[in-house]
């Protein structure tokens, strides 16, 4: 009679190759700790110990053996299901746990939970929920390697259901244009949340993709450590010498629900079992065991160790106190930190247009910081549509003049990776309108990631705006109340030559995102005297052009050079007007101040009214002066319709001759 097979069961071929037995050691505990970390996680999500809770069981082999192969200083940008990432890079136990605790010695400070956050310690960049703007990000860290010569790498995460994203699109386009370094890595684990592939995708294989990119392509059994490991050995050696992107399909299994409330009654039976007897930690556990590399006295010595040493920092983290809210800590940690440096002007001076002052200050900028990018489209031969860098390219050359695809998130995204990466970009919008392409990494990415994670957003996106040019609905937009609406972004919107260079200088000083508008109808209309040389002004500081008792006129952009030609038509009129010049940081000081002289205001606006500039203004006034006021605050802006093309209907559209009519009104209050 035949005895029973009782030897381990083992669904993969593995191949060793050369690795030496410390390595295949060293891989298994790779994947055995998160394993027994999710599976404590598991127990404490129960008993109502942690919020929330994504797992990756069954998925390890990936996080795993990319990590291994990359050095400790390239860079990762993981998902929520990739703990073997974070516990590769050794990052102590009970500051994770602090984390997803909402602790102050978490990553976060409480302000963002799970593997919402990133560490320059560790080099690890983390997932922000909207998922695509990851894959820009690691274009930008992966130009500021290739810019740096540095012969490094950097690999990416995201699930197949995030291919679907137009962000990804974006992102691989450009990788594949510039040629950048970086390991594109879709986790195929069969379901976006509930939704099956054959409802996500209509291609046999998302590694197919990589021939629409004139991308290298690979599909990788992603449960088979040994095949993760020893394939992206060799493509990241061969990616330092020959940097070039790569988009790789992890075929996987997701073993639990999207996260645990959702379950997986979603997921045939047969398929769970199917993908079941392809566990990578237990197939290379039996492997190791059936070769002589492991034996069950390792194993429970592995367990016992990580075991104590997972209880050791858990009791660590459940010691530290609940955080407690501070208002003033909160508010500090939205925009990093900025010492402002003034550069005075020197006495040489040229008369110039607005359009001349800002490609002077842009170029005065980029002789002043080696490491300044700029990207756009039709930025660098041709100038830019607005001529604003014509010339740029034989001073500086392609490498930090960049023409860019048709992809403002993509490169808004490559903004905020080159600023990981220790660079600084200003980004051109064609025109402000175009924003709305990019509108969700600079609201969810660059806005957010000081105070998230105390990293800062070194990025200028220009905004060439505004109507009275007869450029229709599309090319006329001043959208800046978009972004005053946004903690962590400081808008800037000069009037005047002088100002616009100053301020230019400033904002890519900045360390924090800025948006920076440039008005296209004052671009070659407006003259002044502006020193030659680098100077800079201060964000969040007025302007007052003209003084007087009778009222205080504020406005900004355009409505500036309404106001003094109205003034001007009629000098008895003796008003203070107020430049505000950027509109976050608000300079409310000067506003105040004003308004406590005067009496009287009005708020004059290039935008349409309703939650505008004008009426958040408006609101701080009658909140902070109101027993000063002697008439109601009156706001002017432009007609609540998009912006129409024909030149009376623009002009109908504008509220120039409004405000006239609504300055004598106030007036005679």
């Amino acid at each position: 009679m035949m005895k029973p097979d009782t030897s381990p069961q083992i669904f993969f071929d593995y191949n060793r190759k050369d690795l030496d037995d410390d390595t295949l050691l060293k891989l298994y505990r790779g994947m055995l700790k998160p394993r027994l970390i999710e599976e404590k996680m598991l127990i404490l999500l129960r008993q109502g110990k942690v919020s929330k809770w994504f797992s990756g069981i069954g998925q390890e082999a990936i996080s795993v053996g990319i990590t291994a192969v990359l050095e400790k200083d390239e860079y990762i940008l993981p998902m929520h299901r990739n703990l073997g990432v974070f516990t590769m890079r050794d990052i102590p136990l009970h500051r994770l746990f602090s984390q997803w605790q909402g602790k102050a010695n978490g990553f976060t400070k409480g302000r963002d939970r799970s593997f919402h956050f990133g560490t320059q310690e560790f080099h690890i960049v983390g997932m922000i929920s909207h998922l695509g703007p990851q894959f820009g990000v690691a274009d930008g860290i992966a130009l500021g390697n290739k810019l740096k010569e540095n012969n490094k790498v950097c690999a990416v995460f995201t699930g197949e259901g995030g291919t679907s994203e137009g962000d990804i699109h974006e992102a691989l386009n450009v990788a594949s244009v510039w040629q950048l370094p970086v390991l594109f890595c879709v986790e195929n684990n069969g379901y976006g949340l509930s939704t099956p592939t054959n409802e996500q995708y209509n291609c046999e294989n998302i590694a197919d993709r990589g021939i629409g990119y004139g991308m290298e392509s690979h599909i990788i059994e992603g449960n088979n450590i040994l095949e993760v490991y020893t394939r992206l050995k060799d493509l990241v050696e061969s990616m330092r010498t020959n940097p070039r992107p790569i988009l790789l399909e992890f075929k996987t299994f997701r073993m639990r629900g999207h996260e645990e409330a959702s379950g997986t009654k979603y997921v045939p039976t047969n398929l769970i079992d199917e993908w079941g007897l392809r566990d990578p930690l237990t197939n290379f556990e039996n492997y190791l065991l059936d070769e002589g590399v492991l034996s069950e006295v390792k194993i429970e010595t592995f367990k016992t160790e990580f075991k104590n040493e997972i209880d050791k920092n858990l009791d660590i983290a459940f010691s530290e106190p609940a955080i407690e809210f501070n208002k003033t800590i909160e508010l500090n940690d939205v925009y990093k930190p900025f010492e402002y440096q003034e550069i005075t002007e020197k006495q040489n001076k040229e008369n110039i247009r607005l359009i001349d002052a800002i490609s002077q200050g842009l170029k005065q900028s980029m002789e002043r910081h080696d490491n300044l990018i700029i990207m756009g489209q039709d930025v660098a031969e041709y100038g830019g549509v607005f001529k604003i860098t014509e010339g740029f390219v034989e001073q500086f050359g392609k490498e930090r003049v960049r023409n860019t695809p048709i992809c403002e998130s993509a490169i808004i995204s490559t903004g905020m990776g080159l600023s990981i990466n220790g660079f600084k970009a200003v980004v051109e919008m064609q025109f402000a309108d175009f924003v709305t392409s990019g509108f969700n990494p600079i609201i969810n990415y660059l806005a957010k990631s000081h105070y998230r994670w105390n990293e800062n957003a070194d990025v200028v996106v220009r905004m060439p705006c505004g109507a009275g040019v007869g450029a229709g609905p599309f090319h006329s937009q001043t959208n800046e109340a978009w972004f005053t609406h946004t903690p962590g972004l400081k808008v800037v919107y000069p009037a005047f030559p002088y100002d616009a260079k100053g301020l230019l200088a400033t904002s890519i000083e900045d360390p924090n995102p800025v948006l920076f508008f440039e008005h296209k109808a004052l671009y070659r209309s407006i003259r002044q005297d502006v020193p030659t040389d680098y100077f800079t002004l201060p964000l969040g500081k007025a302007s007052l052009l003209k003084q007087g008792e009778a009222l205080t006129i504020i406005s900004y952009g355009a409505g500036v050079h309404w106001a003094l030609e109205t003034l001007e038509q009629q000098p008895e009129i003796k008003a203070d007007l107020i430049d505000l010049r950027t509109l976050m940081p608000l300079d409310t000081e000067a506003i105040y101040k004003s308004v406590k002289k005067t009496g009287k205001v009005i708020i004059l606006q290039e935008d349409s009214m309703f939650g505008s500039m004008a009426s958040d203004i408006s609101a701080l006034i009658m909140e902070n002066c109101f027993e000063y006021l002697d008439a109601p605050v009156k706001r002017v802006g432009s007609l609540e319709t998009p912006i129409p093309f024909a030149a009376n209907l623009e002009a109908g559209y504008l509220p120039k001759e409004k405000f006239k009519e609504i300055l004598l009104d106030l007036l005679s209050y």
